[in-house]
């Protein structure tokens, strides 16, 4: 399996809008997505676009939302995850297990709607990891 580049750190918040106006008006971001619900996920999602990479601002959607426990700790909100690309998620997750990583859930259909999976950050280093599938592994 070959790495590929990051492709957006994910910043939990509790709040997009506001997030997103830190990153208009202090950041300069000029490309900024509109906001939209990722039922599946828990999460309302928007991407800040950066030269090189995206910030994924993640809030909470409802109140069974993975990110809660998150915020319960952070309340400020803060960097929740790094995502990596790859040619293929099959792949990557054989690789993954093999090296004795366990991985959070099966491989599913993420924000860029491609399939992704997370892996424990407990085998990454602290690190919540997500691995994205990418045509070629590049954005």
């Amino acid at each position: 399996m070959k790495l590929g580049r990051l492709n957006h750190v994910g910043v939990a918040t509790p709040s997009i809008e506001a997030s997103i106006a830190f990153y208009r008006d202090v950041m300069g971001a000029t490309v900024i997505r509109a906001p939209f619900d990722l039922p599946a996920q828990g999460v309302k999602v928007c991407f800040v676009d950066t030269p090189n990479s995206q910030i994924e601002l993640i809030e909470p959607l409802g109140d069974t939302s993975p990110i809660h426990g998150f915020l319960a700790k952070n309340p400020a909100g803060g960097q929740h995850h790094l995502c990596y690309e790859v040619a293929d998620i099959h792949e990557a997750k054989a690789w993954f297990e093999a090296k004795g990583c366990r991985l959070l859930g099966e491989p599913r259909i993420g924000a860029h709607g491609t399939p992704i999976f997370f892996v424990h950050p407990k085998d990454m280093g602290g690190v919540l990891t997500e691995i994205m599938e990418t045509p070629r592994g590049e954005h």
